[in-house]
């Protein structure tokens, strides 16, 4: 009788044991079983709407490929938008998870471009296609193989460019098809001199930014003096990149504007802006303490418009890397030929924009954490510096008709943030001036003042791993998927 209780206290110990083991592991087939029920619901609401038809069962494998590619967009290339402002603590997960979700999703049925290169960025030569077959092969073939490398790069926890992942896929398949004759080296050469153009504008931009804030803010001894002086400016200027950003790539499906007329329509939402906010900032600065923390209150606000207006613009213009090869397939299968330029229709979009929305939900979390927390730590300073830096980079490049990645420009930005920090912390005179007058009145301390020695003794504010593995992916990313597509075309030809 005595060994009846000990005993029943196992049993029971194993039972809780086995139901805690079975809600971890269906907690962790939830979310792929939520995106295979997403892809099947995909597939079957493509050949719903196509109908009865020759070769209808192309356009459902392509509709469940392109659903496949939208996830995979959602889980990595959106963390470049809601990152810093989550890093800073301007928003929650869960308030950057709804925010870019609901705007990436506006922004790709409202803003989304009513037709789309089924040769992306022009690298293939259609014509040089022998027929609308063996082009289906190809557009399958890319749109998989760049949907793969996009879930591995997802998987090791590197943000790439997507759009360079359906370039190397297109161009894998293409060289497969056709031969590497078919290639446009020229504009491959374009593309390949924006894995180091990208990043280094946008951590410029950054970090000077960044330079400024610290120079005339942060390291004033009255600070709310200073933010109430150079706050409104700056904000001034987000609002007038913003704004021009979104007349530039935005609203493309709505409303084409030329430069003159976007650079017009700026200076007057600068002006309005800073007669606007110079009054706000000045009521909402009235009784702070001088520190750092106060300042950092003035900029929570305009990081959440930007996480927002960042991912509107995000959906808009590259939702076309999911659905594009996907309207290729449709207008091939329908018509019979090969077009340079096909129209998308809407329910094409409508996969493209809920697939990005739902891979954002059950894998975005990862990389917002890498993107905002990880790679260097952020406040709200840095983080407008960030998204900052990423509108005025894409603004400056169109403008050049140079070709960038919104993804290696936020994610470079986020690195020239992180290494400006290590530069200053260690070569500024006016940083050591100030933190020494600080030890010398212990009483007079602002947050975030340590002793120079102790700070210079730090390790390094940018994580050195993270640099690496996503310079060494952003590198193999267009080769790797090129050849990993041209496997796919080779593997599907002599299948079938």
């Amino acid at each position: 009788m005595k060994l009846a209780k000990p005993s029943l206290d196992k049993d029971l110990s194993k039972i809780v044991t086995m139901e805690e083991a079975t809600r971890s592991i269906s907690q962790h087939l939830f979310a792929p079983g939520l995106a295979i029920l997403f892809l099947a619901v995909a597939g079957g609401f493509a050949s719903i709407l196509i109908g009865a038809q020759p070769n209808a069962v192309y356009i459902v494998v392509a509709a469940t490929l392109g659903g496949y590619m939208a996830l995979n967009i959602g889980a990595n290339d959106v963390a470049n938008n809601v990152g810093p402002a989550v890093g800073s603590r301007a928003l929650t997960m869960t308030g950057a998870l709804i925010i870019a979700a609901v705007f990436e999703s506006a922004g790709a049925l409202l803003a989304g471009g009513d037709v789309v290169s089924t040769i992306s960025k022009g690298i293939i030569d259609p014509s040089l296609v022998p027929d609308s077959q063996t082009f289906i092969w190809a557009m399958m073939a890319a749109l998989l193989s760049s949907a793969l490398w996009v879930n591995l790069a997802t998987y090791i926890g590197a943000p790439v460019s997507t759009t360079h992942s359906v370039v190397g896929g297109v161009m894998g398949s293409g060289i497969a098809a056709v031969g590497f004759g078919a290639v446009n080296w020229f504009t491959m050469s374009k593309i390949a001199a924006s894995w180091v153009i990208s990043p280094l504008l946008g951590g410029i931009i950054a970090a000077l930014f960044l330079a400024f804030i610290k120079s005339n803010i942060i390291y004033r001894d009255d600070k709310i003096a200073a933010a109430r002086r150079w706050v409104p400016m700056l904000l001034a200027i987000m609002a007038t990149a913003f704004s021009c950003y979104l007349m530039m790539k935005g609203l493309k499906k709505i409303w084409k504007p030329d430069y003159a007329t976007v650079a017009m329509i700026g200076a007057g939402i600068f002006v309005a802006s800073y007669a606007l906010l110079k009054p706000v900032i000045r009521k909402q600065s009235e009784g702070m303490e001088n520190r750092n923390q106060s300042l950092r209150e003035l900029f929570h606000l305009p990081l959440i418009f930007s996480a927002a207006l960042l991912s509107f613009a995000h959906g808009a213009n590259d939702v076309a890397n999911a659905v594009g090869p996907l309207a290729a397939v449709l207008h091939a299968v329908e018509s019979g030929d090969i077009a340079a330029k096909v129209s998308i229709p809407i329910w094409v979009m409508i996969i493209g924009a809920i697939g990005i929305s739902l891979g954002l939900f059950l894998y975005g979390p990862k990389l917002i954490r890498m993107v905002g927390e990880q790679i260097t730590k952020m406040n709200p300073m840095r983080a407008y510096c960030v998204a900052l830096s990423a509108a005025i980079t894409v603004i400056m490049a169109s403008a050049l008709g140079l070709p960038v990645s919104s993804t290696h420009i936020a994610v470079g930005a986020v690195f020239g943030v992180g290494f400006f920090r290590e530069y200053y912390t260690k070569k500024s005179k006016r940083r050591r001036q100030y933190v020494r007058q600080h030890e010398r009145h212990p009483e007079s301390k602002h947050e975030g003042v340590v002793s120079d020695r102790e700070e210079i003794g730090r390790r390094k504010l940018v994580r050195r791993s993270h640099f690496t593995t996503i310079i060494a992916a952003w590198v193999i990313t267009v080769p790797a998927a090129a050849l990993l597509s041209a496997s796919i075309f080779f593997v599907i030809t002599f299948v079938l």
